[in-house]
């Protein structure tokens, strides 16, 4: 330990001290000039002991449609609550709770209309299939301490996503949940990914894990030119195949199946996409992907690796605790730093590794490898 850190470590055990303190507290919240700071953190203390109840008023939002009928035209309790099926109490009671989450707003004339966030909503069915998908998590996340030890029987989210087993039923009945929730939230990170970097100077683009082809399409409409390629389980890659065929791509997209663990991916484009793939998985495996992935491009070729990363500025929450504990629950992969996945690439054969930037790290960060040339 160095004798900065000493210093650090000395700040800090002080600094808890006194925040501690029920007597410096009470001091504080009176004192004009850090009264605002106190009660900022109590607020952001009880958001998140009451972030399960707000995540439910969404989820309630959501199943009634509530933001689709106010996007119609500001409307009175007595209207919102015959359409939403609900005594006008518990409209009222829901709708309290979303003014107060900005998912709504009071209107003139007693009415009620979209809040900042429920405009949001409206038509985002990426998020609002995020929203459904959540209750397998929150069941799973009942109690968090039993997770962190292993105890129990197997979580609902392992079930759903079955690659997360070893062994895991990969039929076209099981796969098809987790293929459409993934295909609905593609949107969410297709143009971030496109945006940050153009794809003009690359004639063949492989998309590994590239679920229904929901992603590929969209880059089809943003590169005319390429040509594409989509590797993931059989089940999975006929159903992308179907959608090329119904989209008039049949010659230049084409869907391969099999399974990145036991099969080569088809060899010889120039740029390689693993969009929330590599995060799923464990160190080993992890490794194992982004070493087939370096045999299958050129000499001279590019990955693209896009998630959510840990330890991103200003969207620690997302990677550490969100995505940390919904992994946990899977059963299977972490969130990883830049860092960490610039080591993984190196080691899977990669020359060179670098960070690109994107409008929205919280929902997605984007990290361009290299492979050596001949």
């Amino acid at each position: 330990m160095t004798a900065l850190s000493g210093l650090a470590d000395l700040w800090f055990g002080w600094r808890n001290q006194l925040l501690s303190n029920h007597g410096f507290r009470k001091l504080a919240g009176g004192f004009a000039p850090t009264r605002w700071i106190v009660r900022r953190r109590a607020g952001a203390l009880f958001d998140l002991v009451a972030g399960f109840v707000y995540s439910q008023v969404l989820l309630a939002c959501v199943r009634l449609k509530l933001f689709e009928i106010l996007a119609e035209g500001p409307q009175t309790l007595e209207a919102l609550a015959h359409r939403l099926a609900l005594a006008p109490t518990a409209a009222e009671r829901l709708l309290a709770a979303a003014v107060a989450l900005d998912l709504v707003q009071r209107r003139s004339g007693q009415r009620y209309g979209l809040g900042t966030l429920g405009a949001t909503m409206v038509g985002n069915h990426a998020v609002a299939a995020m929203v459904e998908h959540h209750s397998a998590l929150y069941a799973d996340l009942a109690d968090p301490v039993a997770l962190l030890r292993g105890e129990g029987a197997s979580t609902r989210l392992a079930a759903y996503w079955p690659y997360a087993t070893p062994g895991g039923n990969s039929s076209a009945e099981r796969v098809g949940p987790y293929t459409t929730l993934m295909g609905a939230s593609q949107p969410l990170v297709a143009d971030e990914l496109l945006d940050a970097y153009p794809l003009h100077q690359h004639r063949c683009l492989l998309d590994v894990g590239g679920g229904d082809g929901t992603f590929l399409l969209r880059v089809a409409e943003r590169a005319p030119h390429l040509q594409l390629r989509l590797f993931d389980l059989p089940a999975v890659a006929a159903r992308a195949q179907e959608n090329f065929v119904g989209k008039g791509l049949a010659l230049r997209a084409r869907a391969v199946g099999g399974s990145f663990f036991s099969d080569a991916l088809p060899a010889g484009a120039d740029i390689a996409t693993l969009v929330r793939i590599v995060h799923d998985h464990n160190d080993d495996a992890a490794l194992h992907i982004l070493t087939a992935v370096r045999k299958a491009l050129v000499p001279g070729g590019s990955l693209l690796l896009a998630e959510p990363m840990a330890r991103t500025p200003g969207a620690q929450a997302m990677g550490d605790a969100y995505f940390g504990f919904y992994l946990l629950a899977m059963g299977s992969g972490r969130p990883r730093s830049h860092e960490e996945l610039r080591i993984l690439l190196l080691a899977a054969g990669f020359a060179s590794v670098r960070e690109l930037s994107t409008r929205l790290p919280l929902q997605t960060s984007l990290l361009l490898a290299r492979t050596p040339h001949a």
